[in-house]
């Protein structure tokens, strides 16, 4: 729930299971996600919701109600199912001094849900920004807890300068699990709130990685094999700090062949009291077969580590929620003529750069945007 002035709007997104125990019909399999919404209008201006700021693909309650319909089922039942949906969508004009509750029917979103509730009015916009997680998802980062990691007494606060000489002296690269080999380079740094951290990746479209478990195996082996689109395959780990990434986030095209994928580690260093992660981003642009990963597949990066970088710096400057970036070195360069090799034996190249975020609470235009003096 949040409030601004006289208006106050409440948002809840229920789980697959719940919209099914709701409305009766199972909207998640096909790819509908019902969000509640209710608005509680006691200024004494008129609105009118923005639906696409919700979702610019929204469903209208006639067309879900479609999706559940049989040549089985009678004319009257097929038109009670039509006034299941279409009675509990929500109004989208809100008097003065009225409260009104009601579904929006979205695309399905697992993980972190970004919802905007827009109000207008002449000359007058309302915007509610919510975050909501949707239950049942199993996101590897909903297991991250600092304090099982780090105490207190771990922590580390660091200025510009200390920032700079520590970022520089990290390791170049991740690796196997028992330290043996060296991996992709760790050529990204987030710093910020977590609360800003992930809801500006959420909006520029990127998905959590669920868990590995039987299921979740299941779906990506079936993405793989049979074209089918899964936004939230599961990583292998990879590891730094001694231990497999903290969070995965990737943002997949039609299968997870084809992605750009980043992993993160919580660090025990602090930048003027918020948490620092380091990280990982390349761009997955195929499969292929290889004795080194023991299902004998693994997925074939670009080469070129630092499209993907830059890539992502443009991204997340769109969320306008990045208010200072830099660049620092630590990765070691690595030629086209003569690159380096990950644990697959794919190859890459780079410039040696890492970047680093600092993310805000509040908006920050693209010419707001700081630069680090290094």
């Amino acid at each position: 729930t949040k409030t601004e002035g006289q208006v106050r709007v409440t948002v809840a997104v229920p789980s697959a299971e719940e919209s099914e125990q709701i409305f009766g019909f199972p909207l998640a399999r096909n790819n509908m996600q019902p969000v509640w919404l209710e608005v509680e209008n006691n200024s004494d201006t008129a609105f009118f919701l923005y639906h696409l700021a919700m979702d610019p693909d929204i469903y209208s309650s006639g067309e879900v109600a479609w999706k559940f319909q049989s040549s089985l089922y009678s004319k009257g039942a097929q038109q009670n199912i039509y006034k299941l949906f279409r009675d509990n969508e929500i109004d989208w004009f809100f008097k003065p001094g009225t409260t009104t509750s009601g579904f929006v029917y979205t695309n399905l979103k697992m993980g972190t849900k970004a919802v905007l509730v827009r109000l207008f009015a002449e000359k007058n916009v309302r915007e509610f920004a919510f975050f909501v997680e949707v239950p049942g998802f199993k996101a590897d980062h909903h297991q991250l807890d600092p304090y099982t990691l780090y105490s207190e007494k771990d922590f580390i606060d660091l200025d510009d300068d200390g920032l700079r000489q520590a970022l520089e002296d990290l390791p170049c690269c991740m690796t196997n699990k028992d330290g043996s080999g060296k991996s992709d380079p760790l050529n990204l740094i987030l710093i910020g709130p977590e609360e800003e951290i992930w809801p500006a990746f959420i909006t520029r479209g990127w998905d959590e990685a669920e868990i590995i478990y039987g299921a979740s195996l299941g779906r990506t082996i079936a993405s793989s094999l049979f074209g089918r689109r899964y936004r939230y395959s599961p990583m292998s780990a990879l590891y730094f700090y001694g231990r497999p990434q903290d969070v995965g986030l990737q943002k997949a095209r039609q299968t997870v062949d084809e992605r750009n994928h980043l992993r993160l580690w919580l660090s025990p260093m602090r930048y003027k009291g918020m948490p620092v992660y380091v990280g990982q981003i390349s761009r997955d642009i195929g499969v292929k077969l290889t004795t080194k990963s023991p299902t004998l597949t693994t997925h074939e990066v670009d080469p070129d580590v630092d499209e993907a970088r830059d890539y992502l710096m443009q991204d997340l400057l769109g969320s306008q929620k990045v208010a200072k970036i830099g660049f620092v070195e630590g990765v070691g360069k690595a030629e086209m003529e003569n690159p380096r090799y990950n644990l697959t034996d794919s190859p890459y190249w780079t410039d040696g750069w890492r970047v680093v975020f600092v993310f805000s609470e509040e908006v920050v235009a693209l010419d707001e945007v700081e630069v680090f003096d290094w």
